[in-house]
């Protein structure tokens, strides 16, 4: 029996990279399609029921995961045909590309990021060598090239050397457990506030809603389950939160596979356990304090802060 076809594992910058796209979007646009078309394959969907999602043939998205496959990040963007034929040459794009990412206090301009008005402006300004294009197709050139405004970011990874076997573990429950496979979670604490919206009104007359300065009806926590295999979920709203509460909703997990089976909460049962008998004693936590803040004193480091030298 052949295997069903599925896009490969993402990693981390790809699952990022897709979730933007479905985030920022239009919902109409191939890119869209496409992202969301990968996302659903990553998170287990099967191809038939990806078309209807998307509202696509199943050959599409057959072939979108093939190529994701293939060619990676680069799938998402279309390759449109036909149009007139280019007015720059590959070395003139490259020139494009390469003034584009360079800073512009390089080049000697009294600014530090270019817009597209002022990347054109300075191309074609630029008496060593002129390149006369517009804003438009300057920015399908940068878009086709990989070339997007960014900010700086932090990013971090899992400093976990289990971290590939623990996915492995999640990804067999998923795909072939998935009777047996639950999600749990809990939310909390919400509270119930007023939310300002717009409407038609007479002037000087807008409609006012106070602020929640106290919560004098409490707030929330709501606990939920979410059953793989059935694509069923369930939850429940609690007025405080507690260790009580949570091992209710884990019974109820269990309680949908009275069988007495391995269920994927098995795990987190055991932890719990493991966790609890292994207690730290507090006279030790007190000495790890003592020890971390006598530290922090010595590198003249506020708590939570950096230290002199990598703050300079």
């Amino acid at each position: 029996m052949a295997q069903p076809v599925r896009v490969r594992r993402l990693t981390e910058q790809e699952g990022q990279k897709l979730q933007h796209i479905v985030r920022r979007g239009s919902t109409g646009s191939v890119r869209f399609r496409r992202a969301m078309m990968l996302l659903a394959s990553a998170g287990g969907s099967t191809v038939p029921v990806i078309a209807r999602l998307v509202q696509a043939d199943e050959d599409t998205v057959r072939d979108v995961i093939h190529l994701f496959n293939e060619i990676g990040l680069v799938c998402p963007n279309p390759r449109w045909a036909g149009g007139r034929p280019r007015l720059l040459s590959p070395d003139d794009e490259d020139f494009v590309i390469q003034t584009a990412t360079t800073r512009p206090t390089q080049v000697g301009k009294p600014f530090t990021r270019w817009s597209s008005r002022k990347l054109a402006d300075h191309l074609r300004r630029n008496i060593a060598r002129p390149v006369r294009i517009g804003r438009e197709a300057l920015r399908c050139l940068l878009a086709r090239r990989g070339i997007t405004f960014q900010r700086t970011k932090t990013w971090k990874e899992s400093p976990d050397p289990a971290f590939d076997a623990k996915l492995d573990r999640i990804e067999y429950a998923i795909n072939e457990r998935p009777d047996r496979t639950f999600a749990f979670d809990e939310f909390g604490p919400l509270g119930i506030r007023p939310t300002a919206g717009s409407c038609w009104a007479e002037r000087g007359h807008p409609d006012r809603l106070p602020a929640t300065y106290r919560r004098t009806h409490g707030i929330t926590y709501f606990h939920g389950c979410y059953s793989v295999g059935d694509d069923q979920m369930w939850g429940v709203n609690r007025r405080r939160k507690g260790i009580v509460h949570t091992w209710a909703a884990l019974r109820t997990i269990r309680a949908t596979r009275p069988d007495g089976a391995p269920i994927g909460t098995r795990a987190l049962h055991a932890y719990l356990r493991w966790r609890n008998k292994n207690a730290r004693h507090p006279d030790v936590l007190a000495s790890q304090r003592r020890e971390r803040a006598r530290i922090r004193s010595e590198k003249s480091i506020r708590w939570g802060g950096r230290s002199p030298a990598a703050a300079a």
